[in-house]
């Protein structure tokens, strides 16, 4: 028999499910990772920009000595540490925004990321290491090795060095936050299955 509405009694009402609500927690968890990749963006094309735009020509005792980034191979490996970091990490926010619920279903991503990011923390840290060693023996000399300082001379061209040394260990700082973040919500929370 029918029922006076004209549903028939068999019919079950479909009730629309809703997602599972997202604590404050996993909110943080999945906004924070991309505004350390952003951070890291904006340190690592600052410490690019600066160590690239510094230079400086002082006169000596009638010579000119002159001071660029490229005299350094240490100087030279922090640019091109920067830059693949920084250039990377704009693909990786791209393709996270492009593809994002995509590649969040899957497995390897996380596997992928994870690396990435391991691999931007060391190669910025080898390139602030490196950075590091040859402003101090700028700034200070190497008295046994009878090394002068130079950082007397050329003070301008040191001060921007440092400034993009600094910029480059506030990019690492924040890659290296990054790892700790993703490694701490792998074991806080398994990767969701999506079966």
């Amino acid at each position: 028999m029918a029922d006076p509405k004209g549903t028939p009694p068999y019919s079950i009402p479909i009730q629309s499910q809703q997602p599972p609500s997202i604590t404050s927690k996993q909110r943080i968890l999945i906004a924070a990772p991309n505004f350390l990749r952003l951070l890291s963006i904006l340190f690592s094309a600052a410490s690019v920009a600066v160590m690239v735009t510094s230079n400086q020509t002082v006169s000596l005792f009638s010579l000119s000595l002159e001071a660029h980034f490229y005299y350094s191979t240490a100087f030279e490996y922090l640019v091109a540490a920067n830059c693949v970091v920084c250039l990377f990490t704009v693909l990786t926010l791209i393709l996270s925004f492009v593809l994002g619920q995509v590649l969040l279903k899957r497995r390897d991503y996380y596997f992928y990321l994870f690396t990435h990011d391991i691999v931007a923390t060391l190669l910025l840290m080898s390139g602030c290491a490196a950075a590091t060693a040859v402003g101090y023996v700028g700034q200070y000399g190497e008295e046994h090795m009878g090394w002068q300082p130079l950082c007397d001379h050329v003070a301008k061209f040191c001060r921007s060095n440092l400034i993009s040394v600094m910029l480059s260990y506030l990019s690492f700082f924040s890659y290296f936050g990054l790892s700790l973040l993703e490694a701490y919500s792998s074991i806080s929370s398994p990767f969701p299955s999506f079966s």
